[in-house]
């Protein structure tokens, strides 16, 4: 199980709530998928599957980029890959996704390079996402990487 934005955010500590838990399993796993419902009621908590690749091309190895948070029984649960994260926010623009993201610099869980790099990698792969315009998606990466000052 993967952990992605908010979720992320509040378990590492640069955020102190969030609206809902996004989450994705892999391999899906039909009686985690189907137990989703009754949690959510339960725990009276909004449970989404989403993750980056559903949005953004995200470079190839983002699994063993995902930090281990917990081993639960025989569930390992791991943060999203934290570049494949940052980048979606990036792409996406909302004013506390770019929070997120100057967070995850500060944390030193993100590198400006590493961000660089990652696009790069997965910038190819953009034509299966027609929704995001690649020279659009670069200049706020570039616009992301400014120091505080100059945005």
């Amino acid at each position: 199980m993967y952990l992605v934005g908010g979720t992320t955010a509040v378990l590492v500590g640069w955020r102190d709530a969030t609206r809902d838990v996004d989450l994705v399993i892999r391999p899906e796993d039909d009686a985690m998928l189907r137990a989703i419902p009754s949690l959510k009621e339960q725990l009276r908590l909004n449970i989404e599957l989403a993750a980056p690749d559903q949005f953004i091309p995200v470079a190839p190895g983002w699994e063993a980029r995902s930090p281990v948070v917990a081993q639960l029984g025989p569930v390992t649960v791991r943060h999203y890959d934290p570049t494949a994260q940052a980048l979606a926010k990036i792409e996406r623009g909302h004013t506390r996704d770019l929070a997120d993201v100057r967070a995850m610099l500060a944390a030193g869980l993100v590198t400006p390079a590493g961000l660089r790099e990652a696009f790069d990698r997965a910038a190819p792969g953009l034509y299966r996402y027609p929704a995001v315009d690649p020279d659009t998606y670069r200049r706020a990466l570039d616009e992301a990487l400014l120091p505080p000052s100059e945005t």
